[in-house]
């Protein structure tokens, strides 16, 4: 068996921050790096104590020993945090580098997976499947149970029943980011994690394959308040700022219309679900956070 662990820049509700590390320890996950990106929001106690966690709140103390001044760029702080566990704090044979709304899905133990993988491979790459929105469900912290993929190659005929008229605006149905996120292993002499692959001497490591096995969960836009509120930071600073056609859509749309394209991209039909689901381009989870959240309150995790 392999050990891995988590390495995640976060800046969310203590509840999100505790459902993504109750998620993760109940997969097995040996450790789990957490670097607090608000330097004045306390760490949550719960987390500073556990034994398979190392939190690591991003103040000025904590820029000073990286190294670099604060990264303006969110994304920038990440990689630094990626680099400096991979330099100074793993102690597992694979990390894998994910956000705070990014949840694994594997058919069995990572560990296991991971010990499958050949000894030349140094990187594998995670789909990411995007939680829609279901009114109807109960909360869960994360909130979703049908998780979509990108609509590309032989599956473009359903992206007209998927996205309707605004298929130019989300081309690939996905409105995050389509790459995926990797695990790579440790001990590789000039490594650098990125934000979704990594480079070895400064050359990028080829990853053209999903893996087979894991999934990648991504809460981007499930919970529709969430995500309007996030709209302004997200096209000048986030996932839509090189996304043109999108970020367009959002800036010159008024508000009626973007309340049609988000029910009309963001929640499945039944039939749609589930022809989609046969093709392999939606999964049907139930995550059960709030219930791993409680085994982590109670010393189960």
């Amino acid at each position: 068996m392999a050990s891995w662990g988590l390495v995640a820049t976060i800046k969310a509700p203590e509840e999100k921050a505790l459902a993504f590390a109750a998620h993760h320890l109940s997969l097995g996950a040996d450790h789990l790096w957490l670097f607090f990106d608000d330097p004045d929001a306390p760490i949550p106690a719960l987390l500073a104590n556990h034994p398979r966690i190392t939190a690591t709140l991003c103040d000025e103390a904590h820029w000073t020993h990286v190294g670099k001044k604060r990264p303006p760029a969110h994304q920038n702080r990440q990689t630094q945090n990626a680099r400096l566990t991979y330099r100074e704090l793993a102690h597992t044979d694979w990390i894998i580098h994910i956000d705070v709304d990014e949840f694994l899905l594997p058919p069995r133990p990572v560990a296991a997976i991971l010990a499958d993988v050949p000894d030349d491979t140094i990187a594998i790459k995670f789909e990411p499947f995007e939680a829609m929105h279901d009114p109807l469900l109960p909360d869960d912290i994360f909130t979703a149970r049908e998780f979509r993929a990108a609509l590309r190659h032989e599956h473009w005929p359903r992206r007209r029943a998927a996205l309707g008229p605004y298929r130019k605006v989300i081309r690939d149905g996905m409105m995050s980011h389509t790459v995926g996120k990797v695990a790579y292993r440790t001990g590789v002499k000039g490594l650098l994690p990125r934000l979704h692959t990594v480079m070895v001497d400064k050359e990028f490591v080829r990853t053209p394959d999903w893996h087979p096995e894991i999934r990648l969960l991504h809460f981007h836009a499930q919970d529709k308040a969430a995500w309007l509120a996030a709209v302004p930071f997200r096209i000048t600073k986030g996932a839509y700022q090189f996304r043109p056609e999108l970020q367009a859509f959002l800036a010159d749309s008024p508000p009626e219309e973007i309340d049609r394209f988000y029910r009309r991209t963001q929640i499945l039909s039944v039939d749609l679900r589930d022809e989609l689901v046969k093709v392999g381009r939606v999964i049907i989870a139930d995550l059960g956070l709030r219930a791993k959240v409680q085994a982590l309150l109670d010393g189960r995790l």
